[in-house]
């Protein structure tokens, strides 16, 4: 099975132009991760630095027994001159950077006229930068090369001087990562400070680097300081040594390629066997063999034998999934695909006997040219990346156009619905490497079958057909080898279109491959997805396709897939490519992108629906924004997903435990209220609290009303309505109930912050009541008021007399009198009914008492205007009156209501009760989270900057376990209400009730807990208003009542229990 996309490379061409594909700066940050753990090496080198002069260039010392000789000097005389008075702290001086070097070589022509030294040394001198400049051996910079494509680091760590105003550096700057200069520095060899300062440019601790020099003095000091060394008298006998101290092979770089990773060796006696019989190679010559670093399925290798090179391509070992792998279809895709002109590699054999190599394998030549591996195509111009991709572009078209009988592949696969039998192969081959759900995929494996092509063309297909599979000419703009035909197949070409345009819509930062979704492609030359589609089909001759991102979307399901089953075999030891773990655990992200565009074509096909048929208008009084960019399809990011939820469901069983997890749109909310919070709710909080203590206290204040209106404009507005309730998003933000929660989360951090934003009990509650079960007429006249912020309004149902805990015991009464119904009832604890906007009450009666027990109570709309409703007094809890909203006894006498208010119908209120308290009711659990957390960043401030007896009370004992026991229960608490409110979302709230019931058991109590926590570190000042703690331990005290008593909810988990 081969990897899709950008997730593999395989390296068996090689790149002659290095400004296209360029070694690596930085291996340690690059998606390739080193294989050093495949060896034997007990030390784990990470980086290897090397002396310029005697290891990567021409010792000076031998250039100078060299000149001397030549110019019949004594030998040593050169160095000895140098190294001697005066001009010894000049050349130490030189090599700080304190004298360039032609200030060296006056000095040296000055001194020392009398003993006729001076100029040969001067000459020597001169001589000596044009001799440096020689470039380092053959089988050093191959040994760089090889240590660099395992992934360690390499380093240049020299003493140097400044020449002709430059920093003298005869060396391929490319081959290190770190390059360290004694005259850039002001320090030198042997000096131990230089080691230090390369060691921490490269991040590695002594023990973790090796380090060559030609000079014992150097290589002293490096062993001093941890270091391992090896001195360079002889290049190939220091190479060698390396190799033995690293454990793995440092000749026979080929670009691409690295040391044969564990569990991928070959035999190779029984390959050059192999080869001397099939091909007729030389026994005499010496078989070198490496393998392709980024091949992440069938292992791939560089064979050379002399000046023979082939590349071998085979099965994986172990157990393999069945028909993945297949090498013999490749083999014979590319031998047919060449003769029919298409430009691929040419074969050499196949063989199919696993007593070779253990699996099948085949041999193809090894071709020279340009790979891109960088999408962008950075160092060409803009007219050269639009010319590589019309050239990619006519390819593949040419690949497409195959005569399948004259390229006797008629049978090569089967014809007609290609789609439906990949998406059937992928689910199967997914499913069989599953380690874990992934929550997108689940989706698309029910969404793909329903919306497949109605018509498709049955032509070759690449099956991952994309730019860095492909080898173009080294100047121009054509391809000259298409590889890595594992997924061919016959299909729908359209198929290999969406794969070629993958990177469009990746972000920059994925691991595997650099993708364009944020690059502003007209200014590249690339043509956009859509543009290059266009060319495709006109070069094709064919019509535009409109289902564009179904293919897209079953694209990188497929990815997901591969990945996947990468990721699995990763954990078995049987990936080929060494990152095959970390390509993986993308299947994820892969699965989300899949899905967006799942979406989008969801969005494309309600579109396509007749005017007619297009159903209620979106979200009319909701204020979140959710238009589409203009720019349609450029980037992943400009969808807007929530638009869409009500065409396509949402992938179900992802449980997002923090913001960052959110949709993006949602994280948007979430940063805008979180800044809204602190920029306009905190600074007014004691205001607010000083408005609720005075005299005109029942009066709305009108700054409640400003944040409403900043609010409303900012889109933080009716974010409560959950998608379950509101599907087409009618009336609210679209939100998840898991979603929600962490937004009302925040808003619980102040008291006064969810009536800001609409989001405050008991209006959300009847809100939702509304939405869910009344009439038109009813929504009319108080679901949209109350959805504007015009109104507000009561929940009547808890009455003094009876235990209200249990609804069955409610004993006001609706009785039917012709067209009205009269209401008589004493109602307490009606929050709300104190506002002098509260226009609407929500009351519960009986209207059949003989009914059965769950039949008998009914819920009927009450303007608060009609006569015979007398508010006895207002309530408070724990003295705090909650004003202008209050908490009311309130009796109701013959009060006359139309019969049309009725919700539902007669018996049906209990239903509605029970509908009401969940989502409704959960909010208080999401808000308490909120407050608990607010209560123990005040805790911490405080004990921070408060002593007593001596120490801070943060060094307290009984304070920092209290301090770790609040974190604890509210984490604790925290994942608890994101679980209920993710079954609620998941699999309803009649299944979730159990967990509704655990979380307003748990989370007022852990509310409490933490609360008196801070009051007590506070002290006096924790009970007082100057602080909103007493306002939180009120209210997390009084929800363990209004939320239903603690005991009533143990009864509903503990009865669910005992029946599984």
């Amino acid at each position: 099975m081969s990897v899709s996309g950008m997730f593999r490379a395989p390296r068996y061409i090689l790149a002659k132009a290095q400004r296209v594909v360029p070694l690596c700066k930085h291996p340690h940050v690059s998606w390739w991760v080193s294989s050093r753990q495949k060896h034997s090496d007990p030390r784990q080198y990470k980086a290897v630095i090397f002396d310029m002069g005697g290891v990567l260039i021409p010792s000076p010392y031998k250039l100078a027994a060299e000149w001397e000789l030549k110019n019949n000097l004594k030998a040593g005389s050169i160095w000895q001159t140098i190294l001697s008075g005066e001009k010894h702290v000049a050349w130490d001086r030189c090599m700080r950077g304190k004298l360039t070097f032609e200030e060296l070589v006056k000095v040296c022509s000055k001194e020392g006229a009398a003993n006729q030294t001076v100029d040969p040394v001067q000459s020597y001198l001169f001589d000596l930068t044009s001799q440096l400049h020689n470039p380092a051996s053959p089988g050093m910079r191959e040994a760089i090369q090889c240590i660099r494509a395992e992934g360690l680091q390499t380093a240049v760590l020299t003493n140097n001087f400044w020449l002709k105003g430059q920093s003298f550096l005869p060396v391929e700057k490319v081959h290190f990562d770190v390059i360290v200069e004694s005259c850039r520095e002001g320090v030198s060899k042997p000096g131990p400070e230089i080691y230090k300062r390369c060691l921490e440019r490269l991040n590695v601790r002594p023990e973790e680097s090796i380090f060559l020099d030609d000079l014992g003095q150097n290589l002293k000091t490096a062993a001093q300081l941890g270091i391992s060394t090896i001195k360079v008298e002889d290049i190939a006998t220091a190479i060698h040594e390396l190799e033995a101290m690293l454990g793995f092979p440092l000749h026979g770089y080929v670009h691409g390629t690295q040391a044969v990773r564990k569990g991928m060796e070959i035999p190779t006696d029984r390959l050059k066997e192999y080869l001397q019989t099939t091909l007729g190679l030389s026994s005499a010559e010496r078989l070198t063999l490496r393998q392709f670093s980024h091949g992440q399925s069938n292992p791939t290798y560089h064979v050379q034998s002399g000046d023979q090179q082939l590349v071998l391509r085979k099965k994986p070992p172990g157990k393999l999934l069945q028909s993945a792998h297949a090498v013999e279809r490749e083999y014979r895709v590319m031998k047919a695909l060449r003769a029919a002109g298409v430009p691929v590699p040419k074969t050499f054999a196949i063989c199919e006997d696993p007593s070779v190599l253990g699996t099948s394998f085949y041999l193809m030549e090894y071709c020279p040219g340009r790979i891109f591996k960088d999408p962008t195509l950075p160092g060409l111009t803009s007219s050269q990346r639009r010319d590589i991709y019309t050239a990619m572009n006519r390819v593949l078209c040419q690949i497409h156009q195959v005569d399948l009988r004259a390229a006797g592949l008629e049978d090569y696969g089967k014809y007609g619905n290609y789609i439906e039998r990949q998406v059937r192969t992928w689910t199967k081959q997914y499913q069989a490497s599953e380690t874990h759900v992934i929550p997108a995929m689940e989706q698309l494996i029910k969404w793909l079958p329903e919306h497949l092509p109605a018509h498709e063309k049955t032509t070759v297909v690449h099956g991952d057909f994309r730019l860095d599979n492909l080898i173009f000419h080294p100047d121009k703009p054509e391809v000259l080898a298409v590889l890595d035909w594992e997924l061919s197949t016959l299909g729908d070409p359209i198929s290999d279109v969406a794969n070629n345009c993958l990177t469009h819509h990746l972000p920059a930062d994925v691991p595997l491959l650099k993708g364009m979704s944020k690059c502003d492609l007209m200014e590249l030359g690339i043509p956009s997805d859509l543009e290059y589609l266009t060319l495709y089909c006109d070069n094709m001759g064919m019509n535009p396709v409109e289902n564009w991102n179904l293919y897209l979307a079953f694209s990188f399901f497929r990815v997901t897939a591969i990945l996947q089953g990468v990721y699995k075999r990763s954990l078995q030891g049987q990936a080929s490519s060494a990152n095959a773990e970390t390509a993986g655990k993308l299947a994820e992200e892969m699965a989300d992108l899949a899905w967006v565009f799942a979406v989008r074509e969801g969005f494309r096909i309600f579109k396509s629906i007749p005017a007619g048929n297009q159903g209620p208008p979106l979200r009319k009084y909701s204020t979140w924004n959710r238009q589409r960019s203009a720019a349609g399809f450029s980037s992943t990011t400009s969808l807007d997903a929530n638009h869409s939820r009500h065409l396509v469901s949402v992938p179900k069983g992802h449980l997002i435990i923090s913001p960052e997890g959110l949709p993006a749109h949602v994280q948007e909310l979430y940063h805008k209220l979180t800044v809204f919070m602190d920029k306009r709710i905190y600074p007014l909080e004691q205001e607010l609290t000083d408005h609720q203590k005075a005299e005109n206290r029942w009066v709305p204040n009108p700054r409640m009303e400003e944040l409403k209106n900043e609010a409303k404009a900012d889109g933080l507005w009716n974010l409560f309505l959950p998608l379950e309730t509101d599907p087409e998003i009618k009336y609210g933000a679209g939100l998840t109930n898991l979603e929600y929660t962490h937004l009302c989360e925040v808003m619980g951090r102040s008291l006064h912050a969810p009536e800001a934003f609409n989001c405050s009990a008991p209006d959300t509650g009847n809100m939702e009541i509304l939405v869910k079960y009344g009439t038109e007429a009813q929504k009319e006249q108080w679901l949209l008021p109350l959805l504007e912020g015009k109104i507000r309004s009561c929940f009547a149902m808890t009455e003094p007399q009876v235990a209200s805990s249990d609804a069955a015991n409610i004993e006001a009464s609706i009785v039917e009198e012709g067209d009205i119904y009269i209401l008589n009832g004493h109602k307490w604890w009606t929050s709300g009914a104190m506002d002098p906007r509260c226009k609407l009450c929500v009351f519960m009666g009986k209207t059949d008492p003989q009914a059965r027990r769950h039949k008998q109570q009914s819920m009927i709309l009450v303007s608060m205007d009609t006569p015979g409703i007398k508010i006895v007094r207002p309530l408070s809890v724990y003295g705090m009156e909650d004003p202008p909203g209050g908490h009311a006894e309130l009796v109701f006498e013959n009060v006359r209501v139309p019969k049309e208010n009725i919700l539902l119908g007669p018996g049906r209120g209990f239903e509605i009760a029970q509908g009401r308290l969940g989502p409704g009711r959960i909010h208080h659990c999401m808000r308490l989270i909120g407050s608990a957390d607010r209560a123990l960043q005040l805790l911490k401030h405080r004990v921070k900057t408060r002593v007593a007896f001596g120490r801070p009370l943060a060094e307290q004992g009984t304070i920092m376990a209290d301090i770790a026991n609040s974190r604890i229960e509210m984490e604790q608490a925290r994942l608890l209400v994101l679980k209920a409110a993710h079954l609620m979302d998941t699999v309803g709230n009649k299944e979730a009730a159990s967990e509704i019931s655990m979380v307003k058991l748990v989370a007022p109590n852990m509310a409490l807990q933490v609360v008196d926590r801070a009051i007590q570190a506070f002290g006096a000042a924790g009970l007082s208003g100057d602080f909103p703690l007493a306002q939180f331990f009120g209210w997390a005290r009084a929800l363990r009542l209004a939320d239903g008593p603690d005991e009533v909810h143990r009864a509903v988990v503990a009865k669910h229990e005992l029946k599984h």
